[in-house]
């Protein structure tokens, strides 16, 4: 059983099918530090634009029943039931709002980071990962320090943030308990909005430091030994062996389909024993004369053979047969340069077949 490489011998860059396969199974890069700001401004909208009016209506109707307790009689358990169910019900009302913006904001930053896929292996339990050497080394490896100075960077920075501002609104705070108490709960509610959109943009430089981080994490994760990346081109490309066998045999179906047309050809043109070029014409169907077959040495002399069986013409023209044999590729015409050439063949051979 092979060992898994360690992290020294992954010296080469990620191939794009190793990121792409790590895509599918679910491997990607993730910041939690995105999560948590999202956290941070639903909480700011929900402030902003529901907390205040939804705790006036949910106090109000706590009021209602209150200041009016003589309207409920707890004769039996339905009537307890009847009030729990209510009260159940503002409660849902009040918290229904709430919960919508916070679950959006988690899928958002989810989505943002990468795009949704449905990958059902990743809830498979993995008991590989209950083992003490790989928790201890979690713990206190490189990933591990990583999230503890983040955990203190966010100490300081929002632990900062925070006493600068209860210091900075404390005063108000008395002065608004001491001139008008009534305003006290919307006075709060403003310095809640104020503390979190203060510790929001606090936090923004650790969210773009973990997203930038978790990436770089996350490709040095993927990187792969020189084994793997030949392993991959090999498995990609096929076996060296089974690739030139492969090739061996589609030139030889090639060159059995080339032989079969020589029958068809109208001349050849031959070195006269290092090469034969098979050209076929007809004046009716062809713009051009035609390269049925071609062939050097063995093959050459095949052609020359098939040629004489089938009576076809023999034409001896070194030059012009080593030049079709390089320039035209066989099922091609001729190129425009060769045309006086063959031309004069062609018809030289018409003239001495009549």
């Amino acid at each position: 059983m092979s060992e898994k490489p360690d992290e020294d011998s992954k010296t080469e860059e990620p191939s794009e099918k190793k990121l792409f396969d790590a895509v599918e199974k679910g491997n990607t890069p993730v910041s939690r530090e995105v999560g948590i700001f999202a956290s941070l401004l639903g909480m700011i909208i929900i402030a902003k634009f529901f907390l205040w009016d939804s705790t006036a209506i949910f106090i109000s109707l706590l009021a209602g029943f209150i200041e009016n307790p003589a309207d409920w009689r707890f004769e039996d358990a339905n009537s307890v039931s009847t009030l729990l169910e209510m009260v159940s019900g503002w409660i849902f009302v009040f918290l229904l709002p709430i919960i919508i913006i916070l679950m959006l904001g988690s899928f958002a930053a989810a989505f943002m980071q990468n795009p949704p896929s449905m990958v059902l292996h990743r809830i498979k339990p993995d008991f590989s990962k209950l083992s003490l050497a790989k928790g201890f080394k979690r713990v206190f490896g490189t990933q591990g320090w990583v999230e503890f100075a983040k955990a203190m960077f966010k100490f300081l920075a929002i632990g900062s943030v925070v006493v600068i501002f209860l210091k900075s609104e404390i005063d108000g705070v008395f002065n608004s308990m001491l001139i008008n108490p009534a305003a006290l709960p919307k006075t709060m509610l403003d310095m809640v909005l104020r503390l979190f959109s203060a510790i929001a943009t606090s936090t923004i430089l650790l969210v773009g430091a973990d997203i930038l981080w978790s990436r770089k994490q996350w490709f040095k994760n993927l990187r792969m030994t020189r084994q793997e990346v030949k392993d991959e081109h090999k498995q990609q490309d096929g076996d060296p062996i089974v690739k030139a066998r492969r090739l061996s045999l589609a030139r030889d179906r090639l060159r059995r389909q080339m032989i079969a047309e020589v029958p068809k050809a109208t001349v050849v043109i031959t070195n006269p024993t290092h090469f034969s070029v098979a050209l076929a014409y007809d004046s009716e169907v062809d713009a051009a004369p035609r390269l049925v077959a071609k062939g050097q040495d063995l093959i050459a002399f095949k052609i020359r053979e098939i040629a004489e069986k089938h009576s076809i013409p023999l034409v001896e023209n070194k030059h012009l047969a080593r030049s079709l044999y390089a320039q035209v590729e066989v099922e091609q015409m001729i190129p425009e340069e060769f045309y006086r050439a063959v031309a004069e063949i062609i018809h030289y051979v018409s003239a001495r077949s009549k």
